[in-house]
C-alpha cells in the first residue's frame, strides 16, 4: 500500500484527523484534480463538477481537523480518490 493509500485511508476512516501533514492533505488534493490557489495563508482548491471549494489553512504543519472534516465530506460525496 502506498503512502497516498495510506493517507487516503486515514482520511477516510477519521482515524487521525488531528496527525494528517498539511502539506500531505494539499498534494492528495492536487492527485484527485483540484486546482490549487493560494491567497495568502489560504490555499483554496477547486474541481470541475464539484460545487464545493475547500480552503485550507496550516496549523504548525499539520491540517485543521474541522478541514480534514471537510475534505473527507467532499471525497465521499463526489466519489474521489479511488483510482486516478
Amino acid at each position: 500500500m502506498s503512502q497516498r493509500d495510506k493517507l487516503l485511508a486515514r482520511i477516510l476512516t477519521g482515524a487521525s484527523d488531528a496527525n494528517i501533514q498539511f502539506d500531505d492533505l494539499c498534494q492528495l488534493l492536487r492527485r484527485v484534480g483540484f486546482d490549487e490557489r493560494i491567497r495568502g495563508s489560504h490555499h483554496i482548491f477547486r474541481k470541475a463538477g464539484v460545487e464545493e471549494k475547500i480552503n485550507l489553512q496550516r496549523d504548525d504543519g499539520k491540517a485543521k481537523v474541522y478541514q480534514v472534516r471537510q475534505v473527507r465530506a467532499v471525497l465521499l460525496k463526489h466519489a474521489l480518490g479511488g483510482e486516478d
